[in-house]
């Protein structure tokens, strides 16, 4: 690590601000007095979050000098040793020595890839700056290593690409309008954001043949550097192609030995416990999800096979050939995103499969607090009696009766013969008003 190229970054950094962004749903929080850990996959607004904050300080009245950011995805930078970072301080104070260091706000960028940072961040708390935010694309940063190692003073701000009304936002489309002109263009935008995703960079680019590229090139990065390169990984192409077998069964359960036997079939060698650590992986760098199926029994809910989900549509698109039975999957993907990101620390998501299948339960605590089916439509009779039957099953299972299904486009109210209430919602209306379940 080299001090004065440090100094030069903090300066360059300084001089960027404020920058030109859209604001993002639940900013996070200033003056709190805890390390802000902001958690998730890359390119999906970590390090515009904190960027914002900047902007609001500078509007403020805080002194630009007063900010210190290091971005750790820097070549110069990211092959640095813990026991060095205690340059950026001496950088900083060299810069600024009239400057009071608690005073300061410190961002640090991608900081995972330092081994042995949390220890640093933990030793600036104690003794410099109460301020302190930083981002990483591992969920080692949610660790309970990484919560013992800094005694329970980070607070953890997971970010996530854009939800549906963000990206309305970023389109500039009125969704809180009931003029039949605004629905109209809510109800267009929910497609394209059902297609496309939520990647801030995409979202904002026109070309669609562009915009596969990028989202491609986010992939390759995610394969190359967050998982061959972190993990240690020799097998890439191996671990492409499993990849991409999850992606192409998404919603679906999962079963890890059924693509191990599938790998096999082709000629090619991984032995089976190393498909389990790959999942792994790839949920620890927050490209999928995944859930159980529901049991009373927690032993049987974890020896379930899971379901995965992937972080966005738009890269699954630009993954695989997108196929004509699609949009359900990606709908259902898109439902499981937005509970997902509006799940608390005492929440859990499960699917349900006995005779029937349940997309979607949602525990609150202890107390299951919504059943949730999707499907892209109920005009068929067969797919209306089918969702209505799992519905039905899973809420006898849970003792719910908050039951709901969502469509595209389709609303309405459903009274079963055991008189139980299902409501129908289209997709749009409930992204754009669900915040929680609880």
């Amino acid at each position: 690590m080299n001090k004065s190229y440090i100094k030069t970054q903090i300066a360059m950094r300084q001089a960027e601000f404020p920058t030109d962004l859209l604001q993002r749903e639940n900013p996070l929080p200033l003056n709190i007095g805890k390390i802000i850990t902001i958690p998730g996959v890359r390119r999906c607004g970590k390090s515009s979050k904190m960027e914002i904050v900047i902007n609001d300080l500078l509007s403020s009245g805080v002194d630009r000098k007063r900010i210190l950011w290091v971005g750790f995805d820097d070549e110069r930078l990211v092959n640095s040793k813990s026991e060095d970072l205690h340059l950026i301080i001496e950088a900083y104070q060299e810069m600024f020595p009239e400057i009071e260091i608690s005073s300061v706000y410190m961002f640090f960028d991608e900081i995972q890839l330092i081994e042995g940072w949390e220890y640093f961040v933990m030793k600036l708390y104690k003794h410099y700056s109460k301020n302190i935010y930083v981002t990483g694309s591992n969920a080692s940063m949610l660790s309970t290593e990484l919560k013992t190692a800094l005694r329970g003073w980070p607070l953890e701000e997971p970010a996530m690409p854009l939800s549906f009304r963000e990206y309305c936002g970023f389109k500039g489309i009125n969704c809180d309008s009931w003029l039949e002109k605004d629905l109209a263009n809510v109800r267009k935008a929910f497609y394209k954001y059902n297609d496309e995703g939520g990647f801030p960079e995409v979202v904002l680019t026109e070309n669609n043949l562009i915009s596969t590229k990028i989202l491609q090139g986010y992939f390759d990065t995610m394969l190359l550097k967050d998982l061959a390169e972190h993990y240690k990984i020799v097998n890439v192409e191996v671990l492409r192609y499993f990849l991409k077998r999850i992606m192409s069964n998404i919603s679906k359960p999962t079963a890890l030995r059924a693509i191990h036997n599938d790998i096999k079939s082709r000629g090619l060698k991984v032995s089976k416990d190393t498909l389990y650590d790959w999942a792994d992986y790839a949920c620890n760098i927050f490209l999928f999800q995944r859930i159980s199926n529901y049991s009373r029994s927690l032993q049987k809910a974890e020896n379930s096979q899971p379901k995965y989900y992937c972080i966005d549509n738009g890269l699954l698109d630009a993954v695989l050939l997108p196929q004509s039975d699609d949009n359900g999957k990606k709908l259902e993907n898109t439902v499981f995103l937005q509970l997902y990101r509006h799940a608390t620390a005492i929440d859990k998501i499960f699917y349900y499969q006995g005779k029937g299948e349940c997309d979607f339960v949602f525990q609150h605590s202890t107390e299951i607090t919504q059943l949730t089916q999707v499907t892209w439509s109920m005009a068929d009779e067969t797919t209306r009696r089918r969702e209505i039957a799992g519905l039905i099953e899973a809420s006898s299972a849970t003792n719910c009766r908050n039951l709901l299904i969502i469509t595209a486009d389709e609303e309405e109210e459903i009274i079963t013969d055991q008189g139980i209430t299902i409501h129908v919602l289209p997709a749009w209306k409930w992204l754009l008003n669900h915040h929680a379940v609880s």
